[in-house]
């Protein structure tokens, strides 16, 4: 086995840095040195969910770029030194029709996930990119382009391709009309990706107070969604509304903003929702969702952002200081995702 350090959860609100162990090198595995890992809500929700007693110990960070330290002997993709990009994903069966169609995030035997998964091979645990090294197979790493900040690129993996994934299937191009609520980690990269896209692009937020931020990453206008002749304004306008609010909130309001056959695709809120049968029908609206991305999504994903110089706005904080920027992010206080600097694990 292989000896690294990380953050493991000692509770709901605390972690602590800890020595863990990665598996000796498969052949198709490469080593990773983790330089920099974003801090997502998921993190905060698996925290959450986390029982001390429990036998498994939880290493959170699912989105991160580092460097190549070492290959096992089938590796041809990767070399030592080669700076590379790892997301929420890291293996799947490879055999069902989901997998077969380059959408392994939607693997009909479920994904295997970078952290609080199962390994597939030998049913261990896997421990996530709070951590100095992380071992993966080579297929489910990424080249990271020259292009990209490797810092700012880390939130790509899961907030980017997250949202990559939508307005891609959704065909959102020139020409198309994109209304993104939330103006978050998801919803920022959101508005940075439809505009590069060429889609004219609006910011749903519940004030104004961030109308200088949407025109900043590129949106055209911003509506407060509690400005109830705004939203009567918009009624029927985008072909293509990007839902990014992470708390329970009626659908009703976003769904009379989209144009007839447009979509509402609901990234930030996975739980139960209603929806009114009348609000589909009139106008023959589509309610839909998306989740993480696969592998050739996610090598395009990062070849358009390189290409259009596309990137997180981000925080960056000592990995030491990783109680603090969960607990900011409970709290909102950030603009727009945290992003920790591995290093100091040295």
């Amino acid at each position: 086995m292989r000896t690294t350090t990380g953050w493991q959860a000692a509770g709901p609100t605390e972690l602590r840095r800890a020595s863990l162990e990665r598996r000796d090198l498969r052949p198709d595995d490469i080593a990773v040195q983790v330089d920099y890992c974003g801090v997502c809500h998921t993190d905060l929700h698996a925290l959450d969910a986390y029982d001390r007693h429990t036998k498994a110990p939880l290493i959170p960070g699912h989105e991160f770029t580092g460097v190549v330290t070492g290959t096992g002997p089938e590796v041809t993709t990767f070399s030592v030194g080669d700076h590379v990009a790892v997301g929420n994903i890291v293996d799947s069966c490879g055999v069902c029709a989901m997998c077969g169609a380059g959408q392994e995030n939607f693997c009909h035997s479920f994904p295997t996930l970078t952290y609080g998964g199962t390994d597939r091979q030998d049913g261990s645990t896997t421990l996530g990119g709070y951590s100095r090294e992380y071992v993966v197979r080579e297929a489910f790493a990424y080249p990271l382009p020259s292009g990209l900040d490797p810092a700012a690129a880390a939130p790509l993996m899961c907030a980017g391709v997250t949202v990559w994934e939508p307005l891609r299937s959704l065909g959102v191009s020139p020409g198309s009309r994109v209304a993104v609520a939330g103006l978050g980690g998801l919803g920022h990269l959101a508005v940075k990706m439809a505009v590069a896209l060429g889609a004219t692009t609006t910011v749903i937020s519940r004030t104004q107070d961030k109308r200088d931020d949407a025109r900043k990453l590129g949106a055209h206008d911003l509506i407060a969604s509690t400005d109830t002749q705004q939203m009567a304004t918009a009624r029927d306008t985008f072909d293509v509304v990007i839902d990014t609010i992470s708390a329970p909130h009626d659908l009703a309001p976003y769904l009379k903003l989209v144009a007839m056959d447009g979509t509402l695709s609901l990234l930030g809120y996975l739980g139960p929702v209603t929806v009114e049968a009348t609000d589909l029908l009139i106008g023959r609206k589509k309610l839909s969702s998306a989740g993480s991305g696969g592998r050739p999504a996610t090598a395009e994903m990062l070849r358009f952002c390189a290409d259009n110089s596309i990137a997180a706005d981000i925080e960056v904080l000592p990995s030491s200081q990783v109680d603090t920027a969960l607990d900011r992010l409970r709290r909102n206080d950030v603009r727009y995702r945290f992003v920790l600097d591995m290093s100091d694990l040295d």
